[in-house]
């Protein structure tokens, strides 16, 4: 019998200002892990330091820079900081199609939804593969099954990339004890729902989803603990659903 109990791991979450990484947070707080919140926006994230002290680091860091990357994961190691489980979960939102898409929208988006979670993975992969444990979870969107019903071109495309993202690396590192999952939600009550989607959007979409409501940000924070969680170590190579019935495959 393998041993389930938990162990206190350092869990790196991205876009840990918002309300979805805040809710990942508190989740993995409340199991007893430590955070490293990262965002480019620090005041966002001083609450939850207040709030649990110690266990909670900060980190500023621009995603769509990969030099400010390096540099952040080289000020990481500097403080004596580890990641045992890294959550990719900051993204932008984009709601124009492809006539409406330019270059640069399509550069920014996919280097903050996409290219950041490559370059935080390869950073870690290292150290997780040397102490053979590790937990990647990505963040991906039912924009990436759909084609995006009310989500943009290039915001559907870079969540298609994490998808396969996603089966690459867990393929790749299986082996060392690494697992790594996405997470595939819909329609999450923050920002992007509340703010970038017009009240006749919200009603149309509440019309088809079969539960009648949009998900909330501790769900999907439920989801990222189950799979941090020491007995979902069978699991990799998952993307796992949360859209209400909107959507089955």
């Amino acid at each position: 019998m393998r041993d389930c109990t938990n162990t206190p791991r350092s869990c790196l979450i991205t876009g840990a200002a918002g309300v979805l990484g805040k809710a990942a947070a508190v989740g993995l707080l409340e199991m007893g892990h430590s955070v490293i919140l990262a965002d480019l926006h620090e005041e966002g994230m001083l609450d939850l330091k207040r709030s649990y002290g110690d266990r909670v680091h900060t980190l500023v860091m621009d995603l769509s820079r990969p030099a400010d990357l390096e540099a952040a994961c080289r000020r990481l190691l500097d403080q004596g900081l580890r990641v045992d489980v890294l959550v990719n979960n900051a993204g932008i939102l984009t709601t124009n199609k492809v006539d409406a898409t330019s270059l640069e929208e399509w550069e920014h988006i996919m280097a903050v939804n996409l290219t950041a979670s490559f370059c935080l993975a390869k950073a870690f992969i290292p150290d997780m593969r040397e102490r053979r444990w590790g937990r990647i979870i990505n963040v991906s969107s039912l924009a990436a099954k759909t084609g995006g019903l009310t989500a943009g071109t290039a915001y559907s495309v870079s969540k298609g990339a994490m998808i396969a993202l996603t089966f690459t690396l867990a393929a790749e590192l299986a082996s060392y004890g690494i697992t790594v999952n996405g997470i595939a939600p819909a329609y999450i009550m923050t920002p992007m729902v509340s703010q970038q989607l017009t009240q006749e959007q919200r009603d149309t979409i509440l019309g088809k989803i079969p539960v009648s409501r949009f998900c909330e940000p501790e769900e999907v924070a439920h989801t990222v603990t189950f799979l941090v969680d020491e007995r979902a170590g069978f699991i990799t190579g998952e993307i796992i659903d949360q859209n209400g019935g909107l959507h089955f495959d």
